[in-house]
């Protein structure tokens, strides 16, 4: 995965967590597969452990000790309406910044074909000035 790559997901990985457990409560390693079964596969599990520490301590979600067959009893973290509208607000903020970043996309794009018309616009002016003279 790229720097560039790396340095977005930082911003986005809470909601992207979150977005999972409101799907359906999970414990550690299960949101680590289910992370990666959505394509990011290079995210470590140690990050979404990090990560887990930090949404339970802002109080997002509800944490629940489950009895393992192979060893400690595994904490299964569920969406509480804090993190319903942490959620929420996530992807207002996704939504807004997604129509600004596309409009400057649509925008470059635009602005490349007009600048490739003017330049045809151009090279005919050119042509027809040189069958005149």
């Amino acid at each position: 995965m790229g720097k560039q790559m790396t340095e977005m997901l930082k911003g986005t990985l809470e909601g992207i967590v979150l977005a999972l457990l409101a799907e359906q409560p999970a414990y550690g390693y299960e949101i680590t597969n289910r992370v990666r079964d959505h394509g990011f596969t290079d995210i470590a599990e140690g990050t979404i452990y990090a990560l887990l520490v930090r949404v339970e301590q802002k109080k997002l979600v509800d944490v629940e000790k489950v009895p393992s067959e192979k060893g400690p009893p595994r904490k299964v973290y569920s969406l509480n309406p804090a993190g319903t509208q942490e959620l929420e607000e996530f992807w207002k903020t996704w939504s807004f910044l997604a129509q600004r970043i596309d409009s400057l996309r649509t925008d470059d794009t635009n602005s490349t074909n007009s600048t490739n018309s003017t330049n045809t616009d151009t090279d005919t002016d050119t042509d027809t000035n040189n069958k005149e003279n």
